[in-house]
């Protein structure tokens, strides 16, 4: 898979300005990528346009048999993804296997959805007209993703946009754009009409999105990354009134109660927190354990930790591999450094490592103190925050202390009061007595400062739909 131009109107298109793409694991270049400028935004946007005409008035099943077409490809090539996913992320390769099976089946999914937009015919009580109520495309769609996820975070977004009948251009994160390029000739091959979606990465980004919000064939904006992005991108598409679906930052807590299965709450806990190296807003980020169970799990946990394997992903033994670039892994290695300097014990990891790549080891922290830094904001590291508590009213105020609302995680085996728990949390997402919510068919999304709008179910299909209502009398 050795894609690197721009893909507008099906064609590859070749760029004097260009920007290099760096194997996080070695520091060498991997590639040398072009750089979308507004004259290839504009291209984009009318390719787009011109084959959206034909791709809405399709009907639903043969929006639908595209897509299922694009999972049966997509899962006959999944190694070869997932070994391009690792070169460019850093991710281990079983991570990357796992992120490229997920990705595939946002196509399966959407191929069933396609056909359920389902409408609603009615009586109005009170003049007697019928309501009728249908969903149509919503328009063009301008989809932003990140780093972290350089296939998953693209097919959310592309399969519910082409299941609706919208046409679409993505901006790839400048860090992982081979993914998601590397995916075109697949759409082509499973009958994706050349133009309906176009890839434009670029090192201008916030240049290039504003451009595009401002066409007035664009109506939706989809985006994924972090909250202060997020809060520009909607300040933009206030002009035009967009339809924004944002998933942003997240701070998850972990919920370990005295009675949970301990077996069950490592393994769960193991799960949300090195996911993806920690690198994800769903990732556990303060983890508090009641405690009577504390030093048995800080324990545990610690020794899972330390038994990870670090190296260079492309290697199928190795557990995690290295952080996406230098920011990132300093970030961590601060927020240790600052949680230790106001009490917290290092259990292991701790310090970063000498030599190449943006590697920082598996580290516990116990007796993390609230005023932490890494307590207030996203570790997006391999790092497991340790706090204990004895009430469940004080430990439901802390976990609800943030500005966040992504995902919260609860472990207990008294099912009446982890329901209770989960229901008080305010969190759009909650995993009870497991470490991992991400599914295609869930509706995946936050509450406050963690995004509006959902990704995946059928509401995320919706997310690129406007709803038409006629009122008939007959």
């Amino acid at each position: 898979m050795d894609y690197t131009d721009l893909y507008i109107n099906g064609e590859w298109r070749t760029k004097d300005e260009r920007f290099d793409v760096i194997n996080p694991a070695t520091e060498q270049v991997l590639a040398s990528v072009a750089s979308a400028d507004i004259d290839d935004a504009n291209d984009a946007l009318d390719a787009a346009a011109a084959a959206m005409a034909d791709w809405a008035a399709r009907t639903p099943r043969q929006r639908s048999e595209v897509l299922r077409k694009a999972w049966e490809l997509m899962t006959a090539r999944l190694p070869e993804f997932a070994r391009l996913i690792t070169l460019e992320n850093g991710k281990a390769s079983a991570d990357a296997m796992g992120e490229a099976t997920y990705a595939a089946e946002f196509f399966r999914w959407f191929a069933e959805e396609a056909v359920r937009a389902d409408g609603l015919i009615t009586h109005a009580p009170a003049s007697g007209a019928r309501i009728v109520v249908q969903h149509k495309p919503a328009g063009l769609a301008v989809l932003v993703t990140p780093w972290n996820y350089p296939a998953a975070m693209g097919t959310r977004k592309i399969a519910p946009a082409l299941a609706a009948g919208c046409g679409v251009i993505i901006k790839p994160a400048s860090e992982t754009p081979l993914t998601m390029l590397a995916l075109m000739p697949l759409l082509e091959e499973a009958g994706v009409p050349a133009g309906l979606v176009n890839v434009l990465p670029s090192r201008r980004t916030g240049a290039l999105v504003d451009h595009m919000l401002h066409d007035p064939r664009v109506r939706v904006v989809s985006f994924t990354g972090s909250t202060g992005v997020g809060r520009k991108l909607l300040k933009g598409a206030a002009d035009q009134v967009l339809k924004p679906a944002m998933e942003l930052g997240g701070n998850a807590p972990v919920v370990v109660f005295e009675d949970a299965d301990m077996d069950t709450a490592i393994e769960g806990t193991m799960l949300a927190k090195m996911r993806n190296l920690g690198e994800a807003c769903t990732a556990a980020n303060r983890i508090y354990v009641h405690a009577d169970i504390a030093e048995e799990f800080t324990r545990r946990l610690t020794e899972r930790m330390s038994a990870l394997k670090m190296g260079d992903g492309i290697d199928p033994s190795v557990d995690v591999g290295p952080l996406v670039n230098a920011d990132t892994r300093d970030k961590v290695a601060e927020f240790v450094a600052d949680a230790v300097a106001k009490g917290a014990k290092v259990e292991c990891g701790g310090s970063t490592p000498n030599g190449t790549g943006f590697y920082y080891p598996p580290t516990v922290l116990s007796n993390v103190p609230e005023h932490a830094e890494c307590v207030r904001d996203e570790i997006f590291g391999p790092v497991a925050a340790i706090q204990t508590f004895t009430d469940q009213e004080d430990v439901i105020r802390r976990a609800n202390d943030t500005e966040y609302g992504l995902v919260a995680y609860v472990f207990s085996e008294n099912f009446k009061r982890a329901l209770q728990v989960c229901e008080r949390l305010d969190y759009g997402m909650v995993g009870l007595n497991r470490g991992l919510v991400s599914d295609p068919a869930a509706p995946f999304g936050g509450t406050k400062q963690s995004g509006l709008g959902r990704e995946g179910g059928h509401e995320g299909m919706l997310e690129f739909m406007e709803t038409q209502y006629i009122s008939a009398s007959w």
